[in-house]
């Protein structure tokens, strides 16, 4: 079971949230080709360790936020709004900033 911190609610258990795939993706142009449009329909990346995907508090406030996740062992290492920027993609770096943002906080 996952602990999913909202960036709205707090700490909520996983069955309060829906899973919308992979975030951060670059839309292309109206003038890519048909090639360019499929891969960013259909296709994803599907890396072992760190992914950035997109999540929504379903039973709670309702909003989309990111989550950056090892999907080896399931461990979260950050939640973020939806308009901030994507973290390091190394778990070290991302890590540290989350312990740096929690110092700020202070």
């Amino acid at each position: 079971m996952l602990l999913l911190t909202c960036p709205h609610c707090g700490p909520r258990d996983e069955t309060e949230f829906s899973c919308g795939g992979e975030s951060h993706i670059a839309r292309p142009s109206l003038e890519a080709t048909d090639d360019a449009w499929a891969d960013y329909v259909f296709f994803r990346t599907n890396p072992m360790g760190v992914t950035f995907e997109r999540w929504r508090h379903a039973y709670g406030c309702g909003c989309w936020f990111n989550v950056a996740r090892d999907v080896v062992n399931h461990r979260i290492l950050a939640t973020y709004a939806m308009t901030d920027p994507k973290p390091a993609t190394s778990e070290t770096a991302i890590s540290n900033g989350l312990q740096q943002s929690a110092e700020l906080a202070r």
